[in-house]
């Protein structure tokens, strides 16, 4: 089965991302971003876009994309206007659709932004959430608490409004019905390929026909500027061997950090759930049957599992007799939280009443919190401690390194003895080389610069990777050249031989069709039958695939051709229709659920394109913002 379009993304992304957006648990109020004037890049109906809200945006974009991609990260791609008009895009997007949900007063309830909030990771500590830690994080990117709440309030706001559209797509049944056929249909074919091979002895390539390629291709034949440098690297991972942690910083951190360094307690127990209605009559009802249990219970304890299976009324418990394994505290309703910890192992409880009806708790067994010892946890910490000092020793000499690359630059000396590094030597570099540590293309464009060539200068300290920077200078230089025809003789006449083999093999398929189309008989070699769809296809040219299923079928066989680049040209016998089998209702609801979603981001497009026109957008984007790495 096909897959119409990918999952929606986007609100995950909000919660990924919310830490670098600018929102408050305590204190929810409003925030006037009309205070905010300086650096306008753009207007969404007297609605200001801020230079930095469009960077801290673009800081947003880079991390995440950082994170995913990891050594093959490379920030030189936020200098790109394309990006960077994408983004602006994204942000008028954005503002449009918070602008229409206040109008269509959609509103973001307290409780949900709080909810939210609380349950971002980066702001708990061992599971919960920490006030303290959630402060210093927003205090890291100098962003105040309603800032960060307003922000969030509007990407949910944003977010229901695109919603309302993106999940309300519509699919008929006819239209769902019409698209599995079609998608399912079967064409059983036979193929014969017209090879290239079969012509390359009888075309000849003269040297004449050669000269003229070269001469009229030379741009295919050049090979670009290269360069042997010498850099030095300096990065964080460098520092960690100098980084020096005490005994005593340990100790504070794992005295502090008790719950990063044990399990809490857990408790195994069983339960009997009744389930009581809405009603008065139904309410009674379900506790005179509990009590009734706990009765027999109390009687003869040892029938517990037996009795659950028999009456409880939780699928997911009573056909293992009521077993719900072992569980922290607060991972179960406060009611039934309560009473598990306050029972002893092996104990009954009376009565317990929650939204889901009546319980009668067994409690099984209990796992006391553990807490890892100092010795075995120390190994952990001072790993943990020493990569933190790493990184405020990399902060403070990174602005020192960058100086001394720029200041004493005609060597890099300098650069390499104040980190400690060794001044290391690359192979040839072309600014097509691949993109990968250290040389992203980033580096690369530095180093094929005018001023680093002709002056033999130092590049800048470049980032290519997180925390780690590199700064180079050309030691050997080539310029871009062309090469001679001498060395590329035999490649263009292979190129040229090739080419003219294939407008024989191609001129020869094309007749051949032409003769089975008009009936006539042609004597080819048909490979084995093999059944195609539109979307499985197997080594068939996604053009062939078109024509075979573009092709009448209401009289067989049917014959199609087309060029291919492999082979030359490939005919093609379309011997039978398959028709797909009998559309079950689970299958009607898979695609049609796939439909909806397709349908739903087409309305979603839709309405953004209309927003945007009728909207008065007025942009003064510069053509060089970038996040500083």
């Amino acid at each position: 089965m096909f897959d119409f379009v990918h999952e929606n993304k986007r609100l995950v992304q909000i919660v990924l991302a919310v830490i670098i957006l600018p929102f408050a648990l305590w204190g929810v109020s409003s925030y006037d971003k009309a205070g905010n004037s300086a650096g306008v890049i753009a207007t969404v109906s007297g609605d200001k876009i801020t230079q930095q809200e469009f960077e801290n945006t673009l800081l947003q974009q880079q991390e995440r994309l950082r994170q995913q991609l990891g050594a093959n990260f490379d920030a030189s791609m936020f200098d790109n206007p394309e990006m960077r008009r994408a983004v602006l895009d994204n942000l008028i997007s954005q503002h449009l659709l918070v602008e229409r949900a206040k109008a269509a007063k959609l509103v973001v309830p307290d409780d949900q932004v709080a909810q939210l909030i609380a349950g971002i990771e980066a702001f708990q500590d061992g599971g919960k959430f920490d006030k303290k830690r959630y402060e210093s994080a927003l205090a890291s990117k100098s962003m105040s608490p309603l800032m960060f709440e307003a922000r969030v309030r509007d990407d949910l706001l944003g977010q229901q409004m695109q919603n309302a559209y993106a999940q309300n797509g519509f699919a008929a049944n006819s239209v769902t019905d019409n698209v599995i056929r079609l998608n399912e249909q079967q064409r059983i074919v036979s193929v014969s390929p017209v090879s290239i091979q079969t012509y390359m002895s009888q075309v000849k390539v003269d040297e004449a026909e050669i000269k003229k390629y070269y001469e009229q291709n030379s741009n295919a034949f050049q090979v670009q500027e290269q360069a042997k440098v010498e850099y030095v690297k300096f990065s964080v991972d460098d520092l960690q061997a100098k980084a020096e942690v005490s005994k005593e910083d340990v100790r504070k951190y794992y005295d502090e950090h008790q719950s990063d360094f044990g399990t809490s307690e857990e408790r195994h127990a069983a339960h009997i759930l009744i389930a009581a209605g809405a009603s008065q009559a139904e309410q009674d009802a379900a506790r005179t049957k509990a009590e009734q249990l706990l009765a027999q219970l109390k009687q003869s304890p040892a029938t517990f599992a037996e009795l659950a299976k028999k009456n409880s009324q939780d699928p997911g418990s009573a056909t293992n007799g009521g077993d719900l394994g072992f569980f922290g505290r607060g991972m179960m309703v406060k009611p039934f939280d309560d009473a598990v910890f306050a029972l002893k192992v092996g104990e009954i409880s009376g009565l317990v009443k929650s939204n889901f009806g009546y319980h009668i708790i067994k409690l099984i067994a209990v796992n006391p919190p553990k807490v890892l010892s100092f010795d075995k946890a120390r190994g952990e910490i001072e790993n943990k401690l020493r990569k933190q000092k790493a990184g405020d020793m990399f902060a403070e000499m990174a602005e020192k390194f960058s100086n001394a690359v720029y200041e004493q630059s005609d060597t890099l000396k300098p650069a390499a003895d104040l980190v400690g590094a060794k001044i290391e030597h690359s192979g040839w570099l072309s600014k097509g080389s691949p993109a990968g540590t250290p040389w992203t293309a980033k580096m690369l464009q530095a180093i094929f610069n005018d001023e680093i060539i002709k002056n033999k200068r130092n590049t800048a300290a470049i980032e290519v990777a997180a925390n780690t920077l590199v700064a180079a200078r050309i030691a050997e230089y080539k310029p871009a050249s062309v090469l001679p025809l001498s060395e590329v003789q035999e490649a263009i006449s292979q190129k040229l031989q090739r080419q003219q083999a294939l407008e024989l093999a191609v001129k020869q398929g094309k007749a051949m069709l032409e003769q089975l189309q008009g009936g006539n008989k042609v004597a080819l070699s048909w490979g084995p039958a093999q059944s195609v769809t539109r979307s499985q296809r197997g080594a068939l040219d996604a053009g062939l695939v078109r024509q075979i299923f573009q092709a009448s079928v209401t009289k067989l066989p049917q014959f199609v051709g087309a060029e291919t680049a492999q082979n030359g040209y490939m005919l093609v016998r379309i011997d039978a229709v398959k028709e797909g089998d009998a559309i079950s209702e689970q299958k009607r609801s898979s695609y049609a659920q796939q439909l909806r979603q397709l349908t739903g981001e087409e309305m979603s497009r839709a309405y953004m394109a209309d927003a945007k026109q009728q909207a008065t957008i007025k942009s003064n984007l510069p053509e060089k913002v970038s996040p500083q790495p």
